[in-house]
């Protein structure tokens, strides 16, 4: 059950990496004026670099894009026109936080207000159905790893339940020989952490042998998945582990400590 609960974790925060890097990787053409200094080309992406939205940039000449126009219409629009008509531009990446509608508006002022800047290209209609995609996808992870959470809950639980259930009449006699209730339950809480510690770090070798294996298949999940997301869900897993155990066997043997010796054998 905590191997289905960290890969309830994994889905997650590989939903989230993955909202991050398709945002990260949506391109911004900043358009500049014509006959600029390479100083002044310098100046502009140092400017541009500056600004805290920007996680990075390329210069795209206009030899370079007229390169790659010629390669996607197959033929030169130099020769029809006699002049190049593309211009220099700047090629930018946003952080993730900052890829979307309201953002994107403030980010297109702050950029205009250089006056060697003509234009800032974008798809907005592309950015909103990306943006709405992966609001629907993380949505469905969310419900899904809110459903798979109750139930590996309630199947350790119950576990935990039988097993104390089974103990029943131990706990009775240790209550009937004056044994406090704290007493009576700290055994087998510290048994069922001792437990949820050990079942947590062999979750953890499983998942780790798990996402090894994706990262080799796909390693494109690498980039996904981060050194620290690994250490956060290895830790709430050994967490839940102790949690969930602890928990569930006080509720279980509270249940017992308050029953009378006849009940006992009804139920």
């Amino acid at each position: 059950m905590l191997v289905l609960l960290g890969i309830t974790l994994l889905l997650l925060f590989m939903g989230r990496g993955l909202s991050d890097f398709v945002r990260e990787n949506m391109s911004f053409n900043v358009m500049l004026s014509h006959d600029l200094t390479d100083a002044q080309l310098v100046e502009i992406r140092r400017e541009i670099d500056a600004h805290p939205f920007v996680k990075s940039s390329r210069f795209i000449s206009r030899e370079e894009a007229l390169e790659q126009l010629i390669r996607d219409l197959g033929e030169n629009p130099e020769e029809l026109l006699g002049f190049n008509p593309l211009q220099d531009c700047i090629e930018i990446f946003l952080y993730a936080e900052y890829a979307n509608s309201d953002s994107i508006a403030v980010i297109n002022r702050i950029i205009r207000q250089n006056s060697n800047v003509t234009d800032l290209l974008y798809h907005q209609d592309r950015i909103d159905l990306i943006n709405n995609n992966l609001m629907r996808i993380m949505t469905i992870l969310l419900v899904l790893a809110t459903m798979l959470m109750f139930i590996s809950f309630t199947l350790i639980r119950n576990t935990i339940r039988l097993s104390v259930y089974s103990k029943r009449f131990i706990i009775n006699t240790m209550k009937l020989v004056g044994a406090t209730n704290s007493f009576i339950r700290r055994p087998f809480i510290a048994s069922n952490i001792a437990t949820g510690i050990v079942a947590g770090l062999i979750a953890n070798g499983i998942i780790f042998a798990l996402i090894t294996y994706i990262g080799y298949e796909y390693v494109e999940i690498r980039s996904i998945i981060t050194p620290l997301d690994m250490i956060v869900i290895a830790s709430a897993v050994v967490l839940l582990g102790v949690i969930i155990s602890a928990v569930a066997a006080a509720v279980a043997v509270n249940r017992y400590l308050q029953m009378e010796t006849d009940s006992l054998y009804y139920v």
